[in-house]
């Protein structure tokens, strides 16, 4: 039986691919997304993460904006205790009430990543024209205040239609975070040349371990650690990407941020064999050494 298939990309085992290393021979590269979302209050698409009470729905409304509010500005100094440079997953709308937060980032070395307009639409069924608009309205927004376009995309909800990643390549964008499918970046087919698919996890990833599937803090703490330590082994083989999915309405609560930082401290301690980079990073010289 022959299933459909997207054909954008080679079906070649990891086992059976070229060996090559990160900069300075390092095997494992690390990168640490956090996910900026902004939501219309009352209206338009939301992540329900309790039972809501009608509309406008104030309970789980206000515990996401709670992410942008405080959380965030937790996270932002773990990050720097521990030594990492997030890449920020950002929905443009953000730069309306929470500028300051995003530019924060930034001067901290942060990767700017296109993350839509708002998670409160979804690209999933527009028709070419809307799908584009969405696409080139969120990059001009984002480079207007980081002050250079986005690299990276990341779909809200990591919803696409069958010609999104040749949009996002006219668009300019050198990589896309949306196919959870691979250890390595691996190169996508798309029209008028090639975009790069970096691996973001789905597994690693606060919001599905910790709300979806109501793991504990300390379990999703663990989580890192493993994955770090085996992914670690894996990858003397043959370079290997490592990423965690945060959201800072989920970890930036401060029971959970105080296990995470746990974490954090382990995969910041100095590893010889560790490369800690952006996406944008990861990208740049996968294209430039693999080409």
């Amino acid at each position: 039986m022959d299933l459909p298939h997207p054909g954008r990309f080679d079906d070649v085992p990891i086992v059976r691919r070229a060996a090559a290393a990160w900069p300075q021979g390092k095997r494992l590269a690390v990168y640490v997304a956090l996910n900026l979302e902004s939501y219309a209050f009352g209206e338009g698409m939301s992540e329900d993460i309790v039972p809501g009470s009608g509309t406008p729905d104030v309970l789980n409304w206000s515990w996401r904006e709670y992410g942008n509010r405080v959380g965030a500005w937790r996270l932002l100094d773990a990050f720097k205790q521990s030594g990492l440079a997030p890449s920020l997953l950002v929905n443009s709308a953000i730069y309306k009430r929470h500028a300051e937060l995003a530019r924060a980032f930034r001067d901290e070395g942060a990767a700017i990543v296109a993350h839509g307009r708002t998670n409160s639409e979804s690209q999933a069924g527009l028709d070419e024209a809307a799908e584009r608009q969405l696409i080139t309205q969120a990059r001009d927004a984002i480079a207007a205040h980081a002050g250079k376009p986005p690299q990276g995309w990341l779909g809200p909800w990591i919803a696409e239609t069958q010609r999104t990643p040749d949009l996002l390549h006219a668009a300019g964008f050198s990589y896309v975070l949306d196919w959870c499918m691979d250890d390595q970046p691996i190169w996508l087919k798309v029209q008028g040349g090639r975009l790069l698919s970096v691996p973001y996890p789905q597994e690693l990833n606060d919001s599905n371990a910790i709300v979806a599937r109501r793991h504990s803090a300390a379990d999703f703490a663990d989580m890192i650690v493993d994955q770090f330590d085996e992914m670690r082994d894996q990858a003397q083989g043959q370079p290997l990407v490592m990423g965690v999915a945060l959201h800072a309405y989920v970890v930036g609560q401060p029971f959970r941020l105080r296990k995470l930082k746990a974490a954090l401290r382990h995969i910041g301690t100095t590893h010889p064999d560790v490369w800690l980079a952006t996406s944008d990073a990861i990208a740049a010289h996968w294209a430039k050494a693999q080409g």
